[in-house]
């Protein structure tokens, strides 16, 4: 009986003695890791990171590439769908398909989509303006359906035409299922593909991109705030979309002005929206940091894959090749008001010119007042942001010209807003509506005597 009590203290002493040991080797060889343990840099955070993860950053002003992560390979799209339904509205809106103020039905369908929503409620309707403020804040699925409804007939019909429009950017490995992003295994892109619609959203549509920067949103008695919360942060962000389910990880693609150079950049598979968020501002920041530096290529770096491969890929380019704007046919709609073109716009009265202290008031003809037209629009408001973020995205060519917004009555009624840049001489006037061209906005050179007879 004695003996027991001496074996087990000894036995406690042994348990002791390698507990201690234990803790001190584990000790030693964490300190000897912390020690010898590199800087954190953008590779050991992908590796973080694991399979899903890739980036994009461009400058948009050449497409010339600053970085990029396994650019090509496929990637679920999460909410940056939604990029695609508003490009698409917005197409609709320029086009004269349908106006902002315009409203459209909540189907059921609409209406049972999983979060994020608005909330709302079948047989209920929204306007345009605020399903299209309720996908660029909350990200909302419910407006995402309305839209892609009241444009497209149906989701499927809808996201058929996204894939078109995909195409016609230059997507090669884009595929759309529905307009929201909600999971479904065929509807995958790659960050080469949304670093192309990120550009387009911004440069075909500068009259609409300012959607982008909205911090907060009203409906229905409820506030939502943007998803994007890098733009609180990061000096020069002005948009564009966040993006999360699980197959993906959390996505973004963002873009940044500071003076004459914009980036796009483009994250998925971030591990966090914290994480997400820091590695995107580490990549603009190193990309500003390069972007005078022609040709340099912060990181590329490609992981082939057999089955995705076509020959093309980014890693092999040093560019990418920028989107033309490119007008898509709508199905028959017979609730949208008709098209109204500005070329087949005639007045019945003298125009007149809508003051405010963001549009000079129509210049008298002179050599001088040779200008150019970069839209026509059925909401004068609409026609303002245009000129206003047309001036602040171009400012190397339009920022000193006078901003024009002409109203025209048509035969029939209808009113449209011809956006103009006007105070330019002739020669100064068609170079720029050329360099424009080659950003992807369209623009039409107007003469002097074209501003006194309409």
């Amino acid at each position: 009986m004695r003996r027991f009590p001496s074996k087990f203290r000894l036995f406690k002493c042994l348990v002791l003695v390698a507990a201690l040991t234990s803790f001190v080797v584990a000790d030693a060889e964490a300190k000897d890791k912390r020690h010898h343990r590199p800087a954190r840099t953008h590779r050991a955070a992908l590796v973080d990171s694991g399979a899903r993860y890739a980036d994009l950053v461009i400058e948009a002003g050449t497409g010339r590439i600053l970085h990029a992560v396994n650019a090509d390979q496929l990637r679920h799209p999460a909410s940056l769908t939604k990029m695609m339904t508003l490009y698409v509205a917005f197409q609709a809106l320029e086009s004269g398909r349908v106006k902002i103020d315009q409203r459209l039905p909540v189907s059921n369908n609409a209406a049972s989509q999983s979060p994020s929503k608005l909330g709302l409620r079948a047989g209920q309707t929204i306007r345009v303006g605020d399903a299209i403020l309720g996908l660029v804040t909350e990200s909302a699925n419910d407006a995402a359906v309305v839209l892609a409804e009241g444009l497209g007939g149906s989701e499927d019909r809808f996201a058929e035409m996204m894939t078109r429009q995909a195409r016609a950017l230059g997507m090669k490995r884009t595929v759309f299922r529905n307009p929201s992003g909600l999971p479904d295994p065929e509807q995958v892109t790659t960050a080469h593909d949304m670093a192309l619609l990120g550009y387009a959203l911004v440069r075909h549509y500068p009259q609409f991109y300012p959607y982008f920067s909205n911090e907060q949103f009203s409906y229905a008695g409820a506030t939502h705030r943007n998803h994007n919360h890098l733009m609180e942060r990061y000096d020069g962000m002005d948009g564009i979309k966040t993006g999360y389910i699980r197959a993906s990880g959390f996505n973004l693609v963002a873009s940044a002005v500071r003076g004459n150079t914009r980036l796009i950049g483009v994250v998925f598979g971030g591990r966090s929206a914290v994480s997400r968020d820091n590695q995107m501002a580490e990549l603009l920041d190193q990309g500003f940091a390069a972007a005078p530096e022609a040709g340099r290529i912060i990181q590329a770096h490609y992981a082939p894959d057999e089955a995705q491969g076509d020959g093309d890929d980014i890693a092999d380019r040093n560019y990418i090749a920028l989107p033309a704007k490119v007008a898509m046919v709508f199905p028959p709609f017979s609730a949208a008001p008709a098209p109204a073109p500005s070329s087949s716009v005639r007045a019945t009265a003298p125009a007149a010119v809508l003051a405010s202290p963001s549009v000079a008031a129509a210049p008298v003809a002179s050599v001088t007042n040779w200008g150019l037209q970069v839209g026509a629009y059925n909401d004068d408001a609409v026609g303002r942001q245009a000129l206003a973020a047309m001036a602040r995205n171009m400012p190397d060519l339009v920022g000193r010209s006078d901003q024009i917004l002409q109203k025209v009555t048509s035969g029939d009624g209808a009113v449209v807003y011809r956006a103009r840049f006007m105070g330019m001489e002739q020669r100064a006037a068609r170079a720029i509506c050329a360099a424009m061209v080659k950003r992807g906005q369209n623009c039409l050179v107007v003469a002097p005597e074209q501003v006194q007879a309409n």
